[in-house]
């Protein structure tokens, strides 16, 4: 059984073949999707897709990108979707200094809004992270009640274990199963696997051997089966107990 706890399946990349997909995932075990808003259209995507899928839950928030967009009003939209019964998160919300398109102030206002919103509501978040390590966990020690996962991870061993400390989960993606991916497998084998969650970040992301090619879902096994092999784990019990994971997290029955 696998879960894949960051999905984009929303995403037009799919318009095509979503059924086919979503009818394939039983073939390959995994049994438990998390669906990801980036901004308002995307949040509400995935409400639907959760709402018509009974195994996909959906997170509703402004990635940094959307940052500029963030405001009381889309804030009170936001609150008005999490109370539908499969929203589950608040994400995916974070900090993104590695381009730097959206002023690095903008984005640390709209990052801070939405953890007060997780906090008020009680939900967990969905946190992208890139190149911003320090602001990032600075915002992180201000909401000390707010827990949730650090996903498509890129940090240090340091910084996960500092996450893991404070009950905090750390998502890897495809990247994990990439020849230079030295970082992601200290991290995998430095920390306990009941803090790891296994995702696509689909449609990007892909695992080796389909890396450049369009990730889906269905993908999930291969990076589990990666993280068993790191860690001297069966790839069954990896899925099994990333799995548990996330409904732990994310409070799914």
């Amino acid at each position: 059984m696998y879960c894949d706890s960051h999905a984009h399946l929303d995403d037009r990349r799919f318009d095509d073949d979503r059924d086919v997909i979503f009818d394939e995932l039983a073939t390959h075990d995994v049994r438990l999707i998390v669906n990801i808003g980036c901004d308002l259209p995307s949040s509400e995507r995935s409400v639907a897709l959760a709402e018509k899928y009974p195994f996909v839950y959906a997170a509703v928030g402004s990635h940094p990108d959307d940052a500029d967009h963030v405001s009381g009003k889309l804030l009170d939209r936001y609150r008005t979707l999490a109370q539908h019964e499969k929203v589950v998160a608040i994400g995916e919300i974070g900090l993104d200094y590695y381009y730097d398109d959206i002023p690095r102030e903008i984005q640390l206002n709209a990052f801070e809004e939405q953890m007060e919103l997780a906090e008020a509501l009680k939900l967990p978040v969905i946190v992208h992270m890139r190149d911003a390590t320090q602001d990032a966990l600075q915002v992180v020690q201000w909401h000390p009640d707010v827990k949730g996962v650090f996903h498509c991870f890129s940090g240090s061993v340091d910084t996960a274990k500092w996450l893991v400390e404070r009950g905090w989960y750390v998502g890897f993606t495809g990247v994990v199963t990439f020849k230079n991916a030295k970082k992601a497998v200290e991290v995998v084998n430095a920390i306990p696997i009941e803090h790891i969650l296994t995702e696509t970040d689909c449609p990007y992301m892909s695992p080796e051997p389909y890396r450049g090619k369009r990730n889906d879902s269905r993908n999930i096994p291969l990076i589990a089966a990666k993280i068993a092999e790191i860690k001297s784990m069966s790839t069954e019990d990896v899925g099994r107990i990333t799995t548990e994971n996330v409904k732990r997290l994310f409070r799914i029955p």
